[in-house]
């Protein structure tokens, strides 16, 4: 192999693309590099060792740069790959809605978790904000006996959730809509309403790192004045659509479990409880409506 040719082995393609990246200031990036490569390849990040002398082909090598360069712009590596793995399964990810992130995993391990849903022989689950659908089909998934809806104002992410819900195979089960919860949900229809809605304030949004503010969409993120308008509505709404004994999760903002556990138990809300995430900040805001 010659010293020309082993220029663009992948080896040397992730090291010389990491070296580029990390002078852009991008995050992790040699697995930013690794991602796209296994993207190209259809392998995993991880067997990427296995090939590692290989030599790229010149159509490979150009759609690097090209990724390399939009990830350099700033643009989010889930998106320039076009995927994302959320609770073991690899969801289509684009601009049309949020990237699914790690801490939304644990509000949906915590709703797998809760026993008393699950006595129910086919409960009623609705996803509010549901974006790319990662919640409600990840549940789908795990508990396909219950009947699920995944709700969104925005058309851009309910065709995303829907493409993500054909690809893996609950079409049939998942029920996905655009719309306000009070114009869709039945009074008392549900057994269970869980909701990632915008929780950042708008100071901090304005804020944020590049690769998010100025790609993702800022009606996800965007949670007002002090980060709880959206939530503050469904927790209002939620007392008229659950059934008595219904149950509430809620993923938060890191500084937000007192005043959320506050505005349920204002509300009327039972069995308030706020769950670290791995970091052990505050992230999931579980309650149960008395009825």
């Amino acid at each position: 192999m010659s010293e020309e040719t082993s220029k663009h082995s992948v080896d040397a393609v992730i090291r010389g693309g990491a070296e580029f990246l990390a002078r852009k200031g991008v995050d992790q990036p040699r697995i930013a590099c690794e991602l796209l490569l296994s993207r190209l390849f259809n392998r995993s990040r991880l067997s990427l060792h296995l090939i590692g002398e290989q030599i790229l082909e010149e159509r490979y090598l150009e759609a690097m740069r090209r990724g390399i360069r939009r990830v350099a712009s700033g643009e989010p590596i889930q998106y320039v790959t076009g995927q994302t793995e959320f609770m073991g399964h690899v969801f289509k990810t684009d601009k049309r809605a949020l990237v699914p992130r790690p801490e939304t995993e644990g509000l949906v391990r915590e709703v797998l978790a809760c026993a008393p849903l699950w006595q129910n022989e086919t409960p009623n689950i609705l996803d509010l904000g549901t974006g790319t659908g990662c919640i409600v089909i990840s549940l789908a998934l795990e508990k396909p006996s219950a009947r699920y809806i995944g709700l969104d104002i925005s058309p851009d992410a309910v065709a995303l959730a829907r493409e993500n819900s054909q690809t893996l195979g609950v079409a049939d089960r998942v029920a996905l809509s655009e719309g306000d919860m009070a114009d869709v949900i039945e009074p008392e229809m549900l057994d269970a309403l869980i909701a990632n809605l915008p929780y950042i304030p708008t100071s901090v949004w304005e804020t944020l790192p590049a690769h998010i503010r100025d790609h993702e969409p800022r009606l996800a993120l965007d949670g007002g004045p002090a980060g709880l308008t959206a939530i503050e509505q469904a927790v209002q709404d939620a007392t008229f659509v659950l059934k008595p004994q219904g149950r509430l999760f809620l993923e938060i903002g890191d500084d937000q479990g007192g005043r959320v556990k506050t505005l349920l138990r204002e509300t009327g809300f039972a069995e308030t409880t706020v769950l670290p995430d791995l970091a052990g900040k505050d992230r999931v805001v579980s309650a149960v409506w008395p009825g």
